[in-house]
């Protein structure tokens, strides 16, 4: 992420462009994630969830900024597998410290309310994790199979009022957060399940300039 953040602030230097106005804040939302996979045995669901954390918001002239941010989200999913040997189902749980750096450009800048749009890379570390069987069969995925290191893509719109800030984002997920996992079933035989799941989500947040 510093290589990130210094690679921008060396092309727009490069640039001649006048930095703007710097705005620190904290920011605490809502999250709705699902982990995605490529079987057709296994469905799964959307997860509701929370974050917080802050943000720096450095102006590049009257309309373009940086955006670095960093803070802890609370996610995950449910996988359903409903085979008739195998009929498990798994809770995932993860949280995460998230480090987004996105450019954002400003399509309304009053002095009191602006409207903005802003897209950049995330990379996502694995804090802690917890899987709960939701029925008698125990499903294959263990806490070793989750990657510690994703990256996704954000991208989004916001709001700012006074010192209120409000975004609305979609993450796409550039890698697999579980590649694949092994169970044995009812017959004792050993299954393996190439999940290649990744993981995609919607995160609504509010935001306090200070």
């Amino acid at each position: 992420m510093k290589k990130i953040i210094l690679l921008f602030a060396l092309l727009f230097f490069s640039a001649g462009v006048t930095f703007g106005q710097f705005n620190f804040g904290l920011k605490v939302g809502y999250n709705a994630s699902k982990l995605h996979t490529g079987l057709d045995s296994i469905k799964s669901s959307f997860n509701s969830g929370f974050h917080f954390g802050a943000f720096f918001r450095l102006g590049i002239g009257k309309k373009v900024y940086i955006q670095p941010e960093a803070y802890y989200t609370m996610q995950g999913g449910i996988f359903n597998n409903n085979l008739l040997n195998a009929n498990w189902k798994q809770k995932i749980t993860v949280g995460t410290l998230d480090i987004p750096v996105l450019v954002g450009f400003k399509i309304i800048n009053l002095k009191v309310v602006n409207w903005r749009i802003m897209a950049g890379p995330m990379a996502s570390i694995l804090i802690n994790s917890k899987i709960k069987d939701e029925n008698t069969f125990i499903g294959p995925i263990k806490n070793s199979d989750i990657n510690k290191l994703n990256w996704y893509v954000q991208a989004g719109t916001g709001f700012d009022v006074l010192f209120l800030t409000l975004d609305v984002r979609y993450q796409i997920g550039l890698n697999q957060m579980i590649k694949s996992a092994q169970s044995v079933d009812s017959n004792g035989n050993t299954n393996t399940y190439n999940l290649n799941a990744t993981n995609n989500m919607w995160v609504v947040s509010l935001g306090f300039k200070l």
